[in-house]
């Protein structure tokens, strides 16, 4: 097994160099999937200010990516375990936006797209597409730099969550606990086309409401995200929680407590629910005060 593992991490390495060339920027994986390297502020007390790595330390997630060979290597060499890399996205030059087709169940996601692009008249465009070990895929687009697409999972159908600003893909030749991720048949030498207009208005949060009319329910609205965010598995806790807020915090709900206390109920730990909440927070330009 060991050696096994190292194998793969001198493949995932090169594999992430060779991205890295085209201005992609990455992060070591462990076999879950998730960064290989654990947050150096895991032990500080609570109510430490986040770090995204201004502490110079590696271990904070997708703000650890680079294209900088050198530090990519550096990455790998303190997490010898990693078997992946994951791909950040809404990064220049690229700007990815990753649509996550899943499997899961009895959700038919390919066919929700399909009648998402029949309903709004879009067409997605010839791309890089990497098939998933459990046979899903990923889409690669692009989007403008002036633009930030938020992560989401769900939103615009069942099995269809959107990777953007913040969000990471697994890249092709990354290994994992299920499997090895790689791009479909005749697409691996293609570059990640334009995301279609219309679908881009799909996948950016709605605008402010402008009416009083609409605080009536805001209540409800309010309530509805912290059930969304109670009803999170393992593996969309952060996505959910992430949505979710950036959706209290478009419209001035005043939901950091409440949305807080569900995302720990369903097992993220403080540390990581305050650090997602300030993201989502810097994203959507709120100003409530402090979480």
């Amino acid at each position: 097994m060991a050696t096994t593992d190292r194998q793969a991490t001198t493949l995932a390495l090169a594999h992430a160099l060779s991205a890295a060339e085209r201005g992609l920027s990455v992060i070591p994986l462990s076999r879950t999937k998730l960064p290989a390297l654990r947050s150096p502020h895991r032990l500080d007390p609570p109510g430490t200010p986040p770090c995204h790595g201004e502490c110079g330390r590696p271990g904070h997630g997708v703000y650890d990516a680079t294209t900088d060979p050198a530090r990519i290597r550096a990455l790998f060499a303190v997490a010898p375990w990693a078997t992946g890399y994951g791909i950040a996205c809404g990064l220049s030059p690229h700007h990815l936006i990753g649509v996550d087709l899943d499997t899961k169940g009895d959700t038919d996601s390919t066919a929700a797209l399909r009648e998402l692009a029949l309903r709004h008249l879009f067409t997605i465009p010839p791309t890089v597409v990497v098939l998933t070990p459990s046979g899903g895929r990923h889409l690669w687009l692009t989007g403008p730099p002036d633009v930030v697409v938020p992560n989401s999972a769900g939103r615009l159908a069942p099995g269809i969550d959107i990777r953007g600003a913040g969000g990471y893909l697994v890249g092709p030749g990354s290994r994992t606990d299920h499997g090895v991720y790689g791009t479909a048949p005749g697409t691996s030498h293609l570059t990640p086309a334009p995301c279609p207009r219309t679908l881009l208005r799909l996948l950016l949060p709605p605008p402010r409401p402008s009416s009083s009319a609409a605080s009536g329910a805001a209540s409800q609205h309010g309530q509805g995200l912290v059930q969304f965010v109670l009803a999170a598995h393992e593996g969309q806790r952060n996505t959910r929680l992430f949505w979710a807020a950036c959706r209290a915090y478009e419209n001035n709900l005043g939901l950091s407590g409440e949305l807080l206390e569900a995302a720990v109920r369903t097992g993220l730990t403080e540390r990581e629910a305050r650090s997602t909440l300030a993201s989502a927070a810097r994203l959507t330009g709120w100003r409530g005060g402090r979480l």
